[in-house]
Order: C-alpha cells, then structure tokens, then sequence
C-alpha cells in the first residue's frame, strides 16, 4: 500500500531476537504496508538478513524491556498511524484489508484492538482465555505509548479505542516443551512484578486461584467445545496461574527471611 496523497500511511513496527523460523511469514503477512521497521536485538541467527528482504529498515538495538523496544521502534517509523505485529503472528488477509480500508478513511479513533486466534496442537482455539485475546496493536503513535511492564506490556492511548472484527494469527508454540518453556519464563515476571506491587500468595491461592482458572477456561469460556486441544489449553493456563502464585509465595518467604536477617535500624 503506497501513500495517498491527504491519506495517512501505515507503518508496520517488529522487534525481533533470533526469529528466522517465523521472520518470513511474519513480514510476508504485512508486505502490503507503507513501510517495515524491524529492530533486532542481537540475533545470531538468519533473522536480520531474512528480514532485508522485506525492508531496508533494519536496525539494532540493545535489549532494553518489551515495551521499550517497541516504543523505541514506534519512534523509528514515518507514519504516525502504526501496526505493532510480533515475529509469531501474521496479518490475515481480511484483517489487512480491513486495516487498509480504515487507513485510507481517517479513522476515529486513536487505536484499535484486534482480535487474536492461536494456533495450537493441529486446531485454532477460540475457546478459553486464548479467545478473542483482542490486542490493541493499531494506533496512532501522537496519541500512544507502550508500557513498561516487564510482563505482557500493553499500549496507553489518550483518545478513544475501537475494535477491528477480522482477526491476527498467532504462531505462539512450536511444541509442549517451548509452551512449558515459555510458561517457566512468564511466571517468573509476573511474580516480581506481584512482589514488587506488594502482593503476597497464600495456602488459598494455591488452592482457589487455579480451580478458578480451570472452570474459567474450560466450562465458562467452552474449552470443552474444542476436544482435546481445548482441554490442554485449559491445563495450561491452570498451570500457568499455579506456577505464578508459588513462585510469588517462594520470593515472599526469601524476602521475609531477608528482612528478618537484615532488620532496619
């Protein structure tokens, strides 16, 4: 899609580290844009040269948080209206088209959320808390910034927010063990982030907050309707919500014997 004239552009901004198995797909799925702006974090893989072939805007920047990198690439790009897209998602056809059709009319808002199916054990769920998933990846960068969070970093809009109706492909695991992988690393932000927020997990918890979780994803949200793939999903998001919760009840207890060792004067 090329600039018309009185119509603004739209700028599609990717940060990548070690992502040639989906950089191609995943810049394919956007080589209708005004532009492509990848900033690359120190791959050591075919992720930079792979990505040439879609821009020649590929540059280099040190790991500084999710939410950094994005704004820091936001920043990068020419058009003010932007699309934020991960190396494990695509762009569908209908949503591009939908997304060209709102460009090229002024939009209304200063952002839109879209919705996001992932692709899972052979099935796209669109059950559980998997589904919509709606993402707030289009906006209007005058009006937008990307929060630091060191966990699903999310944008800040000063203006009204939309939603799209076609949705965004998420590649998101491989395999069980990159899901259980991912868990692992995901937990163990969203933990310190509890911690450092003051929040404590107890017996309760443990024992609440996952049957919660399970119920939520499997009966409420229809789990259930999607087989077997549904039902892993449903264990997983369980697992994730326990795994949080005694990583946050271990790093409270380390920091209550820290504090008892080391008392304040």
């Amino acid at each position: 899609m090329g600039t018309l004239a009185g119509v603004p552009g739209l700028s599609v901004v990717v940060i990548t580290l070690n992502e040639a198995p989906n950089i191609d797909d995943a810049l394919a799925s956007v080589s209708w844009a005004d532009e492509i702006v990848v900033v690359d974090c120190g791959s050591t893989d075919e992720t930079v040269p792979l990505a040439r072939r879609y821009t020649d805007h590929v540059s280099h920047r040190d790991w500084t948080g999710y939410g950094d990198q994005k704004n820091h690439a936001t920043a990068l790009a020419k058009n003010d209206w932007v699309l934020s897209l991960d190396a494990d998602e695509r762009i569908s056809a209908e949503l591009a088209s939908e997304i060209m059709a709102l460009i090229e009319q002024d939009p209304t808002h200063r952002g839109y959320r879209v919705p996001r199916t992932t692709r899972y054990l052979g099935r796209w769920i669109r059950t559980t808390d998997w589904y919509p998933d709606y993402q707030l990846r289009l906006y209007d960068r005058q009006s937008a910034r990307w929060t630091r969070k060191p966990v699903h970093e999310s944008v800040r809009i000063d203006g009204s927010v939309g939603r799209l109706r076609h949705e965004i492909h998420h590649y998101a695991y491989p395999n069980l063990s990159n899901h259980v992988a991912t868990i692992n690393r995901y937990t163990t932000l969203a933990a310190k982030e509890l911690l450092d927020h003051n929040h404590k997990a107890g017996a309760l918890d443990l024992l609440v907050r996952p049957t919660v979780a399970f119920v939520r994803n499997y009966l409420l949200r229809r789990g259930f309707t999607q087989g077997l793939p549904g039902l892993v999903v449903s264990l997983m998001n369980t697992y994730y919500v326990l795994l949080k919760y005694v990583k946050l009840w271990e790093l409270g207890r380390t920091k209550d014997k820290n504090q008892h060792r080391n008392p304040k004067i």
